[in-house]
């Protein structure tokens, strides 16, 4: 088997012009459009747009590698990093803080060079116990070469291999054309193809332990910020591609093996990177409909924890709070008794924030009044 860094012209990538014109020309028409939507928005409202897409971002890129992390948790992070109330939100770990700034670092620092110490950083960021799970593993430097890095599945013993990455003594001269490469590229390639080719290029070195695929997203997302000079992201990559896993893997796979040509890995990104945008305006959408909602209740005197329940049911969406809210939801939400949590939805209904949904005894439930 030969991978792609085996072959004699890398870590020269090749690929055809003309399939990818298309794919640029309707990437860049969604695109264009997402970033005048945003400028409408004021600076409070971009903020929490900024805020919801950075959550977004942190949770679905630590869902493509299999961990899970509590929304609500990033969220605080999230807001103590933007400057933005977190009343109420349960407090982050160092683990997701250190997530959130190599996300933030990424995007806020786009015209910062790019060096090995900086992307050292971000990885011992991602592990700041210095273990992975229950491995311990080498932070804030490239991996050795006691053992070969490798990308497998199925259970002990019947693995399959999907991909090796270069052996570990290449991996310091592997980084340094890749940096090389990131400078000279900033200038001679065509922007959205750049950010597909910096994520392809970094995952098939894969120079750390572990942390490849959330640092090449970072560094993708990094990418995407130089191209539009802009420090804030809008839309999630790492949403659509959580969405579009298997095919992700799938197309990585195909495109590290045999090849000297990323033309099907750059078609699938550019498809990706046009969805993410468009999934991007509903949030947008719903953004500004929880900031109009707010509006006509700035009068509306309620405590904190009343405030964390709706803005749960206005993030859900219309409609999108599964059966509605019920006492033992709000219990579990706010952390209050049964006796609190009953006063307190009374309280919304006859503020006139809340409304009974028709069924009613112990199916009692309600939903926002949209």
């Amino acid at each position: 088997m030969k991978y792609i860094w085996q072959q004699g012209n890398w870590p020269k990538l090749n690929w055809k012009s003309e399939p990818l014109l298309p794919l640029m020309s309707k990437a860049r028409l969604v695109q264009g459009k997402l970033l005048t939507n945003v400028a409408n928005l004021g600076f409070k409202l971009s903020r929490e747009a900024q805020a919801d897409i950075l959550t977004e971002e942190a949770v679905k890129t630590s869902a493509i590698e299999g961990e899970r992390l509590n929304r609500e948790s990033v969220r605080s992070s999230v807001a103590r990093h933007l400057g933005l109330p977190a009343v109420g939100l349960t407090p982050a770990n160092r683990s997701v803080d250190g997530l959130v700034e190599v996300l933030l670092n990424a995007t806020l620092n786009y015209d910062q060079p790019l060096t090995a110490a900086r992307i050292k950083r971000w990885q011992a960021a991602l592990f700041p116990t210095g273990y992975s799970g229950l491995r311990k593993i080498r932070t804030g430097n490239w991996r050795g070469a006691e053992h070969a890095m490798q990308v497998v599945s199925g259970w002990m013993g019947r693995e399959k291999v999907h991909y090796e990455a270069p052996p570990g003594e290449r991996v310091e001269k592997e980084m340094k054309q890749f940096f090389a490469w990131w400078k000279m590229s900033l200038h001679s390639e065509e922007g959205l193809l750049r950010s597909g080719l910096a994520h392809f290029y970094f995952v098939t070195i894969h120079p750390f332990e572990d942390g490849n695929g959330r640092i090449a997203r970072a560094l993708t997302d990094m990418a995407l910020a130089q191209d539009e000079k802009l420090p804030t992201r809008y839309y999630s990559l790492s949403s659509q591609i959580m969405e579009e896993r298997d095919d992700y893997y799938a197309i990585l796979e195909a495109s590290q093996k045999e090849k000297e040509d990323v033309t099907e890995w750059l078609q699938w990104y550019l498809g990706c990177h046009r969805r993410a945008v468009e999934k991007a305006e509903q949030l947008i959408a719903d953004v500004l409909a929880k900031a109009k909602f707010w509006q006509s209740h700035q009068q509306t005197d309620i405590n904190e924890r009343q405030r964390k329940v709706v803005n749960r049911l206005l993030d859900a969406g219309q409609g999108g709070f599964a059966g509605g809210l019920t006492t033992r939801k709000y219990v579990s939400i706010a952390t209050v008794s049964r006796a609190t949590a009953f006063r307190e939805i009374s309280d919304l209904v006859e503020k006139g924030i809340l409304r009974q949904n028709p069924a009613k005894g112990r199916s009692a439930s309600y939903d926002l009044n949209w």
